[in-house]
């Protein structure tokens, strides 16, 4: 067995490992990253990017932010559609906050360019990967690289492998709870070239379903569909997702719609997870290895960014004499997270068909959409969420 040492091992190569390792590195503090899948398949992954100013923020202090700049959309408000109407959320004017829509795939390229530029070390396509020892002064992690055994000693393993990673279930059941809904629909996203209906994001309530126009730059747009959890993405034809799509949309945007050949569609179902704690022993988990958010509210690229940063200034902090930072990890993340968990439960359950509560939700949800839409207190606690609550 080849057996070697850093001072914070890192599981999962996703932003959010990613992340936590650029900030660990500007703080002069070793990590080693370990990712079970390739690089190339890391990459391949879909997801949304609405970043809040508070990941923005991190990623600059990582000094990765340059092309996100550059590149990014700056978004001052978004679209609530519903009853045939178009009500804009001006979140700017409300809070004084933006949000950027930058794709994950993008963040997650740049985090990546910026550890191998570093010469920072990442092992793709470990296998086995298993936490030994949390409880203790010394843990550390087997792994096996191209058939060699391996073992990572280290002081502390952070574990952002997502959902269905070893570093929660490395948690005994006896001291991890964990609480969870899941919904009972999924969203059916298609991505294309084509230029967007909106240069600002569109969340529709209809009685078709719910429907959400985002976009990835001004050329390329990601559209979404409430769907069965029965459905199938081959029982899904371009055609049919464009069909389906328009009668969704008010007579204004589908005037605005071109369709075109998909790049890529799949069908994600929804829930909302969180595992307490966030910590044990020398383990400490984040992002979607603790908590789950339906994609409603775009609060889950932005929780992990919440996160890391938290875990990256308790890690600092020890290193120079403090253990404060880490005994109070769970404590602050869990807080933050609730309320975003709370934020897009809400957000979730007021856009879309729910198929078995019938007309009363559905003039109950009409009602919380016109008191949004005619109270600017309403507006403004959720511009006051949507940009982001801080740290």
């Amino acid at each position: 067995m080849s057996v070697s040492r850093t001072q914070v091992a890192i599981v999962g190569a996703g932003p959010a490992g990613l992340l936590l390792g650029a900030l660990l590195a500007k703080a002069g503090i070793a990590s080693v990253i370990l990712e079970q899948r390739s690089a190339e398949y890391v990459l391949g992954r879909i997801r949304a990017g609405v970043l809040e100013q508070i990941a923005v923020d991190l990623l600059d202090e990582a000094g990765v932010g340059a092309r996100l700049h550059r590149e990014g959309l700056v978004d001052d408000g978004f679209l609530l559609v519903f009853g045939g109407r178009v009500q804009r959320i001006d979140l700017h004017a409300l809070t004084g906050k933006r949000v950027v829509v930058y794709g994950q795939t993008e963040v997650t390229r740049d985090l990546m360019d910026h550890r191998a530029g570093a010469g920072l070390p990442t092992v793709y396509e470990a296998e086995d990967v298993a936490l030994h020892d949390i409880e203790s002064g010394r843990p550390w992690i087997s792994y096996r690289k191209d058939g060699v055994e391996q073992r990572l000693d280290c002081d502390f393993i952070a574990g952002c492998d997502g959902f269905h990673g070893v570093s929660r279930t490395s948690i005994p059941a006896s001291v991890l709870r964990t609480f969870e809904k899941v919904y009972p629909f999924g969203w059916l996203g298609l991505l294309a070239d084509v230029a967007p209906i909106s240069h600002e994001i569109a969340y529709v309530n209809h009685t078709r379903g719910f429907a959400l126009a985002s976009l990835r730059s001004p050329t390329r747009s990601r559209y979404y569909v409430q769907c069965a959890l029965s459905d199938r993405v081959e029982d899904w034809s371009d055609d049919a997702f464009w069909a389906e799509f328009r009668a969704r949309l008010p007579d204004e945007l589908a005037a605005k719609l071109v369709t075109g050949p998909s790049i890529e569609k799949s069908i994600a179902p929804l829930r909302s997870f969180v595992a307490e704690p966030m910590r044990h022993g020398r383990l400490f988990l984040a992002g979607d290895a603790a908590h789950i958010v339906p994609p409603t509210g775009a609060k889950g690229l932005n929780l992990a960014a919440g996160d890391v940063g938290l875990l990256a200034q308790a890690l600092a902090e020890h290193y120079r004499g403090s253990d404060a930072g880490i005994d109070d990890y769970s404590r602050r993340a869990l807080a933050r997270v609730w309320k975003a968990e709370r934020f897009s439960w809400w957000f979730t359950t007021m856009m879309h068909r729910f198929p078995d509560e019938g007309e009363f939700a559905e003039r109950m949800q009409r009602a919380e959409l016109d008191y949004l839409t005619s109270s600017r207190a309403m507006q403004t606690a959720v511009a006051e969420n949507y940009v982001g609550l801080p740290l």
